[in-house]
């Protein structure tokens, strides 16, 4: 620990930079949100720590290999940060900094069992005077009701007493360059309002954008789930617009392009909604809500709207081979963009894979992905996969992640190699549409 004052002393004493100053960071879990904390903090001159559970990760950060792609090899093979898999050194932190999943259960309960357990692991190694901050979404008071009991319990000490609790979400978008960790304000909040300043202080020296001081911790936790709501909210909007325009034989993208011309038009475009966040975080605020008497009629609806997105997008592949005078169980067909989003190697997306598995039950599916390896892929999906594809024979393509790779992509050397009468399901018109009318494809798109 930096310095061995006490708690009081040290917060009478110093002024907030001045107490960040040479600490000591240690970043639990080591994912799209933990990799670039402790990167970055490496690089603003911090001795970082990186500590997870999963020996495969640590190895491959050892080997200076981004599993992320959120930071790249280079920025891990030049930093100096502490990759570990022992607890142990999360004794010599100053400032922990958890970042685990919060996903949901079968039945859409919010799961925090991932945040007791780092709780514990973390209470178990805590030294006094040292700051743990949340990092994970959660609903309002989580932090309060689930991470600091688990703290005091493992550790024997007492939050405020004996260490200071605070809340961070994270909000950059892995693999967007314009909106990463140093692009987009931070949100901070402590238990504590003297932690409270140290966290503000502590992060103005990795966001450059900075740092928005919530007045409390709970506000902090309602905003960052919010965040996501709205866009769940919108997309569903677009989502059930899209599957209406095809039921009037109207084109979503145009009118979506002439609505788009008014100047307060929020231009959403319809899609499936997988990840981390989006198809999970709205479930968090539909808990704590009803448990405070509430049921958000409208965050569920949309839920269910996005949900029920991938049906639709079997019925366009179906719809499409049907025009050619094919059904899907005879059929062979090319899954292309298998992971959550554009560019990322990460397939935690359930919308897709509830697609792969629809069409797998009645048609031979091929899938590939320039971003994840073939085995996550055949183990994800339970498909055959390919790295290169050829095109050759499948009566239809579906394009469900329009990674920037395919952009580059001939629809007209696409179409040569398949069967007669192709069939291209795009559903973010990726691909040049018209070159893909061109080139012979019976099209369709959400």
């Amino acid at each position: 620990m930096s310095g061995p004052m006490s708690r009081d002393a040290a917060h009478a004493d110093a002024a907030p930079a001045d107490r960040v100053t040479d600490a000591s960071v240690c970043l639990v879990g080591l994912g799209y949100v933990g990799l670039p904390l402790a990167v970055a903090f490496d690089d603003a001159g911090f001795d970082v720590l990186g500590y997870d559970v999963d020996d495969d990760r640590v190895n491959t950060l050892r080997a200076a290999e981004d599993p992320t792609e959120t930071v790249g090899d280079g920025s891990i093979e030049e930093s100096d940060v502490e990759f570990t898999t022992n607890p142990g050194a999360i004794e010599r932190a100053d400032y922990v900094l958890i970042a685990v999943p919060t996903p949901v259960t079968d039945s859409y309960d919010p799961d925090l069992s991932f945040v007791q357990s780092a709780g514990r692991t973390v209470g178990r190694h805590l030294t006094p005077d040292t700051t743990v901050v949340l990092e994970s979404t959660v609903y309002p008071g989580a932090t309060e009701d689930v991470l600091v009991p688990a703290l005091e319990f493992a550790s024997g000490y007492t939050c405020g007493e004996h260490f200071d609790v605070g809340y961070s979400p994270e909000r950059a978008t892995a693999g967007d360059d314009d909106h990463g960790l140093d692009k987009v304000v931070k949100v901070v909040s402590a238990l504590d309002d003297a932690a409270g300043d140290e966290l503000v202080a502590l992060y103005e020296n990795v966001v450059d954008a900075g740092v928005y001081r919530a007045p409390d911790v709970r506000t902090a936790e309602a905003a960052k789930v919010v965040e996501n709501v709205q866009r769940d909210v919108n997309i569903a909007l677009v989502n059930e617009l899209a599957i209406a325009f095809d039921h009037m034989n109207l084109d979503t993208d145009a009118v979506l392009d002439a609505a788009s011309t008014k100047w307060n038009f929020h231009d959403y475009r319809p899609g499936l909604v997988g990840g981390h966040c989006i198809p999970v975080d709205p479930y968090y605020l539909v808990d704590r809500s009803e448990n405070a008497g509430y049921t958000p009629a409208l965050v569920r609806t949309s839920r269910e709207v996005n949900g029920a997105l991938t049906g639709h997008v079997v019925d366009l592949v179906r719809d499409g081979l049907a025009a050619t005078g094919r059904s899907l169980d005879d059929s062979t067909i090319l899954v292309m963009g298998l992971t959550y989003k554009p560019n990322v190697p990460d397939v935690s997306r359930q919308a897709v894979a509830d697609v792969v598995a629809d069409l797998s039950a009645e048609a031979t599916v091929v899938g590939h992905d320039p971003h994840a390896d073939d085995d996550t892929l055949r183990e994800t999906f339970g498909i055959q996969t390919t790295t290169n594809p050829s095109f050759r024979g499948f009566d239809a393509v579906v394009v469900l992640t329009p990674h920037a790779e395919f952009g580059d992509l001939d629809p007209h050397r696409i179409a040569t190699a398949m069967a007669p009468e192709p069939v291209l399901v795009d559903l973010q018109s990726g691909l040049d549409r018209d070159a893909a009318h061109d080139a012979g494809f019976e099209y369709r798109t959400l």
